[in-house]
């Protein structure tokens, strides 16, 4: 990347929450196993006239307890918003979304590239699914409305993200803290969590930046939205060849166009769809049939009280009792079920005076998963060699034909002895440990 052009890029996250019912209605939330289409609707999913939404109080709990795992600001009054524009998948012609009120604000995500503020999370509908395919020998376009009103947490960065690296670490990271709150399954290929960037390049050699941040800087006057990217490795090609397409563009001394843009992995390039949308384009107002919503600090409180430990936090605190290696550890869970019970391994491993550290290294490695499986997987290797070289000593001494013979090239007489030495220990010796050391008895 040239030195010149510095890239700015902010996110936007859409993840599907997994409560039991829609958003809006009691239609039963579950798109992706549906037997088969439109068979999880109603007259409010399917925007019939006179259908009247009521909010799904669990979508609302579980989008604070993401929001407070961000680190985010809560607002006490929050509200749900109309957002007007007209596609097929979007049968009432706006979605419940929220606007001005989101319920969470300002919070934050480390990544191993740099932190990353975060604007806003707030809570809206899922759309219906569009099916492009030929009937009759013609091409249509078919709507699935299993998806519609599905609850949707949407997650908007600030634009801190500097490089297409750094924007696949922060994606991996809040996939990493949603999993963990067991809030979605994020499942990228069926649509379960969704990435979107805006990107434009800054020229930072017309601005004096040798004693100011790039945050400081006036941004630059146009942004490309990247469009519905379903996977880490996508979002990472795509921005490094939007980065390189707006260079060519600058360097003619032109401006890209602010547009929408899809990203074909198959061609590894992107794009245009539509001309990008602003704010006032969607005409926003409050919907007037769902009222505002007030989070007192009674509710707030027990919202708080549910959450896990942070995600952060646990690994720390595990590295610090345990000395055990964050990016293994991580390997072994994803929700905070799963980690109250590695916890719950950990302290009974030490009470019995067992390493947690080489427990976490067999779970990992030898794929084991209770602390009996591991018992019995390193009582093979629990005795030391001092131990195993006086009882093969004492196993040589009362088989001195073994000894000649195997000196003599029959090799193969190693078997008995090993035999002989695992009978005398009592114990199940890892088999080429035992012929390494008694080849190492017999030089």
């Amino acid at each position: 990347m040239d030195k010149k052009y510095q890239p700015i890029i902010g996110m936007e996250v859409h993840v599907e929450l997994k409560t039991a019912s829609k958003m809006f209605c009691s239609c039963k939330n579950d798109p992706f196993h549906a037997g088969k289409p439109n068979v999880y609707t109603c007259p409010v999913c399917l925007g019939l006239p006179g259908a009247l939404p009521v909010a799904n109080k669990k979508a609302i709990e579980w989008t604070i307890k993401l929001g407070l795992a961000l680190g985010c600001k809560i607002n006490s009054l929050s509200k749900f918003d109309r957002k007007h524009y007209f596609y097929p998948d979007l049968p009432k012609g706006y979605q419940i979304s929220q606007y001005d009120l989101p319920f969470c604000y300002q919070g934050k995500v480390e990544t191993p590239l740099g932190l990353v503020g975060i604007t806003r999370v707030h809570l809206e509908e899922d759309t219906g699914k569009l099916i492009h395919q030929e009937v009759d020998g013609q091409n249509v376009s078919l709507i699935d409305f299993n998806r519609s009103s599905v609850p949707l947490v949407e997650i908007v960065t600030e634009p801190e993200i500097y490089s297409a690296a750094q924007a696949k670490e922060y994606a991996k990271k809040l996939r990493q803290i949603v999993r963990y709150l067991d809030i979605s399954d994020a499942d990228m290929e069926k649509g379960g969590m969704r990435l979107e960037a805006n990107i434009s390049l800054l020229n930072v050699d017309s601005q004096m930046t040798n004693d100011k941040p790039i945050s400081n800087l006036k941004l630059p006057n146009y942004k490309v939205e990247l469009k519905n990217i379903n996977s880490f490795r996508f979002l990472e090609r795509g921005i490094e060849y939007e980065i390189e397409r707006q260079k060519e563009i600058l360097e003619k001394g032109e401006t890209p166009i602010q547009e929408t843009r899809g990203f074909n992995a198959e061609k590894n390039r992107t794009y245009s769809q539509r001309t990008k949308e602003e704010a006032a384009d969607y005409r926003y107002f409050p919907d007037p049939d769902l009222p505002p919503i007030n989070i007192d600090s009674k509710w707030l409180g027990e919202i708080t009280k549910s959450n896990p430990v942070d995600f952060d936090l646990r690994l720390k605190s595990w590295q610090e009792e345990y000395r055990l290696k964050p990016e293994l550890v991580e390997l072994l869970f994803e929700t905070a079920s799963d980690a109250d019970r590695l916890d719950e391994m950990f302290a009974t491993a030490t009470k019995e005076k067992l390493s947690v550290e080489k427990l976490v290294n067999a779970m990992v490695h030898k794929k084991i998963k209770t602390i009996a499986e591991f018992k019995k997987l390193t009582s093979v290797d629990e005795v030391s060699d001092e131990f195993l070289l006086d009882i093969i000593k004492k196993v040589l001494l009362a088989n001195p034909k073994a000894v000649v013979d195997y000196k003599a090239g029959k090799t193969n007489v190693i078997n008995f002895l090993v035999g002989m030495v695992m009978r005398e220990a009592k114990k199940k010796i890892e088999f080429n440990r035992l012929v390494g050391l008694i080849k190492k008895s017999l030089a």
